[in-house]
């Protein structure tokens, strides 16, 4: 049961990080939705390794195969299946780490849990189980489509580095335009420097995304424990490496006195709107019709190319230094995965909405 996400619209992934594939299956899909295989692929193909000198250079074409429930090219409303095959795996780069363990990694809470662990990139802990991730959020764009609702994420800090300015302030068409995914050009590039002098170092660096939602209708989530901001937060918090979300004005409003947060109402040409957003679209945990945004904190990914202290299964001290290939910011490929999951909540809390006004 922990191996699927979602309430109406449900995903269950499987698969390693050095096993045959990685794959899943969805269930609760609506059907008659045009299903534009090219559209998924190409979300994959933003999550891919290897797409730039800033990502790991595990070469992977990850081309995901559908098993069923489509049709003519419309989804049929039965279990979709699907596919990804893994091609690249280096196993033998992971053997001098089969008998320790890797810093903050779930190595040890792991064997503790199952009294086995597959030490080949992490197994099931890997973050490449994202894939499933990515097709499952990118099925749920193409439903989402049909109701104006776009969602889009980009990075907005890498170490130090950040924009000071809300996502009204950039041209969001340009998050695709450099290998960092950052809507700025300047910062992108300030940014891509360092991730590039911290990988040369054999080290890692973390950062920030910030995501955005349009279009989501009015009504979205429940008032005690299904709030629409919870479901979001707890989507973001699966993904490998998250550490901290935070929506609307977040820890920033700390700053901010209650008559300079609170979002006032007015009546525009018929429809109540507010004249500011702080509360980042949700109000008492459902949507109110404003932009949805919030952020997630990657920390640095926890391979490093360097020497590190550790011990081994036995509990002896030892020291290890990780082979391979690695990220050293994970943030350019969190970027789908961060769409994928919160267009998964958005689809699965708006067919929950319709379910309850029958």
């Amino acid at each position: 049961m922990f191996n699927s996400f979602g309430n109406i619209f449900r995903l269950t992934s499987f698969g390693e990080s050095h096993g045959r594939g990685i794959g899943g299956v969805i269930d609760g899909f609506p059907s008659g939705i045009a299903i534009d295989e090219s559209f998924v692929q190409s979300e994959l193909d933003r999550r891919r390794p290897g797409q730039s000198i800033l990502t790991t250079a595990r070469k992977e074409p990850d081309k995901v195969e559908f098993l069923s429930g489509i049709f003519e090219g419309k989804s049929t409303g039965a279990p979709i299946g699907f596919i990804v095959w893994n091609q690249n795996q280096h196993s033998s780069d992971y053997e001098n780490l089969k008998g320790v363990y890797r810093p903050s990694h779930a190595d040890y809470t792991y064997t503790v849990k199952y009294g086995i662990r597959d030490h080949r990139g992490g197994g099931r802990s890997s973050a490449r189980e994202t894939i499933s991730r990515v097709v499952g959020g990118a099925l749920a764009k193409l439903a989402l489509r049909q109701l104006g609702i776009d969602i889009k994420a980009y990075t907005s800090q890498v170490g130090g580095i950040k924009l000071e300015g809300n996502y009204t302030d950039y041209d969001l068409d340009l998050i695709e335009t450099n290998d960092v995914r950052c809507p700025d050009p300047l910062k992108a590039k300030e940014m891509a420097d360092l991730i590039k002098q911290v990988k040369g170092e054999g080290d890692t660096i973390g950062g920030t995304l910030t995501c955005v939602i349009k279009g989501c209708p009015i009504g979205l989530g429940q008032p005690v424990f299904g709030k629409l901001h919870a479901a979001l937060g707890g989507a973001m918090l699966s993904i490998n490496a998250a550490k901290a979300f935070e929506y609307g004005e977040g820890f920033h409003g700390l700053k901010m006195r209650g008559s300079e947060q609170n979002d006032v109402f007015y009546n525009n040409h018929g429809r109540i709107e507010t004249h500011t957003n702080h509360s980042g679209g949700i109000q008492g945990g459902i949507s109110n019709g404003e932009d949805i945004y919030f952020r997630v904190v990657f920390k640095p990914i926890a391979t490093l190319l360097m020497e590190q202290e550790t011990v081994n299964i036995d509990g002896v001290d030892t020291t290890l230094k990780a082979r391979g290939r690695h990220d050293a910011c994970v943030l350019p490929r969190a970027v789908p995965i961060v769409e994928a999951m919160a267009a998964m909540v958005i689809l699965d809390y708006y067919l929950l909405d319709k379910m309850t006004q029958l």
